[in-house]
């Protein structure tokens, strides 16, 4: 016993650091010495990060032992990107994604139906980043008006456009009810909130609208709306449309995400952007996206394209402001495809960002005030259908909208970088913590991520902010984002020096409690 308290003095008097590095934890993985940005807390410091079963153990200066260690030096360590906007729910576009630094791709403004089997599906096939959906309320609609069983196909969805009634008709009583038992159902199953594609369905009720806000303020989750109207001239404004959303959030108290401000609010916002503000500053939760692109993508046929007067009310476009498969259309072609394939995706340019006019209107958008950054990516294609999705790498013929590859990376290189417009800890916010704040609330497991913290999930990009650059153009989108080092998912890496490792899923389920 003498002995062993003589080992004890020594250690406490001449070898303390010694016995405490004896004594130190070993983590599973250790990144050292990066530039660690934490916007909840404010933190932009050199710090080294101990990470253990998925979770971030300690946030410290001290040097750390693990199994692995990553040398961050001269590398910025974020918390993981979280996209709300990801339509791509496959694992092709998962792992375009995680090249550009995102951990947490959530389908919300379109969502899914039925939510379990969408879950179901993910869980059994896995995914390389986290995934989740709220309900898809215009699925919702295409079944009960259609008298069809849901299906959380977007190809399915695409398909419904021949199908105009949906798209038209007010519902009925009974059809009313039925679409609310739909998203009930949905929600009961751990769905997000509520997706409200009303964009694409115009002739919806404004009752309909009313009640499905209604129903996620009862169940205390957000709605996350594409906005009736894609319109310059009144009536039927994209200024009215979003007046609606914030309507709608007055009158029962829900939470309102207004979904790509950018398209839809054309060159109205400079009207739209002080409403939003001043109806937040009034105490209504009303919270909004944007992506970096002066284009936006959908189905041709969609019912923003038709009608009296649609090419005014969208800015004055011909056909040559459309564009599928990399090439712009003649005004030919253009009517061949809205008339016999109507379901064909497209780019849609509405804002030219050669003129600084347009490029002012967008960076209203995605400089937003308390805005997040969310890409509206989709699936990948070839000659109009979906690839199969273990399908790596990308064909070099794929297409999509750029946003699908690049969004986060061109946030960075653009609005950090270049032009200087945002601070890196602000534009951290805007990528990761930002869109983890405006779901906690709602989803309890959002508390975990957009965050550097001792308890929060481990999930964690490290990049070169000199480098970071997206490479995704619209003639040659099939090019993954570059400066992304390493891309960490509940602790698992990913992206490991640059390259993505297709041997590994370690994407979760982001999901409310299954009633």
């Amino acid at each position: 016993m003498k002995l062993v308290g003589q080992l004890i003095a020594v250690c406490v008097i001449g070898f303390g650091a010694l016995c405490g590095a004896a004594q130190a934890e070993n983590y599973d993985l250790v990144i050292s010495g990066g530039r660690v940005v934490d916007p909840e807390t404010g933190l932009d410091a050199v710090r080294n990060v101990g990470i253990k079963g998925g979770k971030i153990a300690v946030v410290s200066e001290a040097s750390l032992d693990g199994a692995r260690t990553i040398d961050a030096t001269g590398r910025v360590v974020s918390p993981g990107f979280i996209d709300m906007h990801a339509h791509g729910q496959d694992i092709l576009s998962a792992r375009v994604q995680a090249l550009d630094g995102v951990t947490t791709g959530l389908e919300l403004e379109a969502g899914m139906l039925p939510i379990s089997d969408y879950y179901d599906r993910a869980g059994k096939e896995g995914r390389p980043i986290n995934y989740g959906a709220s309900v898809n309320w215009a699925n919702a609609r295409i079944a009960t008006f259609l008298d069809i069983e849901p299906k959380d196909d977007v190809e399915w969805f695409f398909e419904a456009f021949k199908k105009t009634n949906w798209q038209k008709e007010v519902a009925t009583p009974d059809q009313l009810e039925k679409i609310a038992d739909y998203v009930k159902q949905g929600l009961d199953q751990g769905g997000l909130g509520i997706g409200i594609l009303i964009g694409y369905a115009p002739g919806t009720g404004h009752k309909e609208f009313f009640a499905m806000n209604k129903l996620a303020a009862e169940r205390g989750v957000p709605t996350f709306t594409h906005a009736r109207y894609l319109s310059m001239l009144e009536p039927k404004s994209s200024f009215e449309g979003m007046a609606e959303v914030i309507t709608a959030a007055a009158g029962t108290g829900a939470h309102t995400h207004i979904v790509h401000l950018n398209s839809m609010s054309l060159r109205d916002i400079e009207l739209i952007a002080p409403m939003i503000k001043t109806a937040q500053a009034q105490g209504l939760k009303v919270t909004a996206e944007a992506y970096p692109y002066g284009a936006g993508s959908t189905g041709i046929g969609a019912a923003m394209f038709r009608g009296d007067r649609w090419r005014e009310r969208v800015g004055g476009v011909d056909a040559s402001n459309f564009d599928v498969g990399g090439k712009r259309l003649t005004e030919e072609e253009l009517k061949y495809y809205q008339t016999e394939k109507p379901e064909t995706q497209t780019v849609i340019h509405f804002l030219e960002l050669d003129d600084p006019k347009d490029r002012a209107f967008l960076d209203m958008s995605v400089l937003f005030p308390g805005g997040v950054i969310a890409s509206d990516g989709g699936n990948w294609l070839v000659d109009g259908k979906m690839i199969e999705q273990h399908t790596w790498p990308v064909p070099e013929n794929a297409w999509s909208h750029p946003r699908s590859a690049g969004t986060f990376s061109r946030f960075l290189g653009t609005y950090v970088r270049e032009r200087q417009e945002v601070s890196l800890l602000d534009a951290i916010y805007k990528l990761s913590y930002g869109p983890a704040k405006i779901m906690q609330d709602a989803v309890p497991q959002m508390k975990g991520k957009g965050r550097i913290q001792k308890g929060a999930d481990a999930d964690i990009v490290i990049f070169d902010l000199v480098t970071v650059t997206d490479k995704a153009t619209y003639a040659k989108p099939a090019q993954a984002s570059e400066g992304f080092d390493y891309v960490i998912v509940n602790g698992v890496v990913l992206v490991d020096g640059g390259e993505l490792d297709t041997s590994v899923m370690p994407g979760k389920a982001v999901r409310n409690e299954v009633r």
